[in-house]
């Protein structure tokens, strides 16, 4: 079982391409699934009914699991017998058509202009490291692009004259504009400061530690989590947060919701349309407190 289990991962990551996180976190689902089931063999997985998915699934409620857990549950189960399907193990995918929780969405934290602009003054671009952080803050505010696809940028993916920058993430490649602030500090520490952080030259990532090595997400996590310290803000914010506050920002100043779920990668406006209605939210309850006739 263990080899189709990597002959799955395998086929996600090349029809898919899916970050390495992902590839995880559906292997972990599929392997809790398979011993939940006492699923041994492939021959096993066939006599699976939809029934027996979707009480699974309702047993990850029972234990109050997140609806956010048992949604990527459902779909790494749903994934793993598509590919059984495409490679003639299962006639068809017991996981179609579960009956699942609602995403229960909470508003995620933004931060607002003044915050972005306290947390691009704190790294110290006249030193190596300060430089690196500032191209790698104001590249992701810049392009709402994800940590994941941000550290996996290489030299080739930027073109500092047309202003913008290839991300790979996803199904498809996107080119994402990636504004002046960002240009001009991916340039300061491409001309000043990577050449000399990096010893081996076949190294092709844009950012690299301090070692010369390809930055890595707990690298990235550590070094924003000291500048958000640094910048006094006090919200809780992760990685993520400047990915929300790109789109919110980009939302607030006119832009529509088509050209934003491009930009960040998204196959429709789900995502999108949910910032447009967390900004209604926000503009009803200004509303209700300040007019004096609400």
């Amino acid at each position: 079982m263990n080899k189709l289990i990597d002959d799955f991962t395998l086929f996600l990551s090349k029809k898919q391409r899916v970050s390495e996180n992902t590839l995880m976190s559906y292997r972990r689902d599929v392997e809790a699934f398979l011993n939940g089931m006492g699923l041994e063999g492939p021959e096993a997985c066939s006599a699976v009914t939809r029934d027996m998915v979707q009480d699974y699934v309702r047993g990850l409620e029972r234990e109050g699991k997140a609806d956010s857990t048992v949604l990527r549950s459902a779909s790494s189960i749903r994934s793993f017998y598509g590919f059984l399907a495409e490679r003639g193990l299962v006639e068809e995918n017991p996981a179609d058509s579960l009956i699942l929780p609602s995403a229960s969405r909470k508003a995620p934290v933004v931060l607002t202009p003044g915050e972005i602009s306290r947390l691009m003054a704190q790294p110290k671009v006249g030193e190596a490291k300060g430089a690196r952080d500032k191209a790698m803050l104001e590249l992701l505010y810049a392009t709402g692009m994800k940590v994941s696809e941000l550290i996996s940028i290489e030299l080739r993916d930027i073109d500092l004259d047309e202003g913008v920058v290839v991300c790979h993430g996803g199904e498809h490649a996107r080119v994402i504009p990636m504004g002046g602030a960002a240009g001009e500090a991916v340039r300061y520490y491409l001309e000043n400061v990577r050449e000399d952080m990096v010893e081996n030259q076949k190294i092709k990532t844009l950012f690299v530690n301090c070692s010369g090595q390809p930055m890595t997400r707990q690298g990235f996590w550590k070094l924003i989590k000291s500048y958000i310290e640094g910048a006094g803000i006090k919200k809780h914010v992760t990685p993520q947060t400047l990915r929300h506050s790109f789109a919110v920002h980009l939302l607030q100043n006119g832009a529509d919701a088509d050209t934003v779920s491009q930009m960040m990668g998204y196959s429709d406006t789900v995502s999108t349309k949910f910032y447009s209605e967390m900004l209604r939210d926000r503009m009803k309850k200004v509303y209700n407190r300040s007019h004096p006739r609400a």
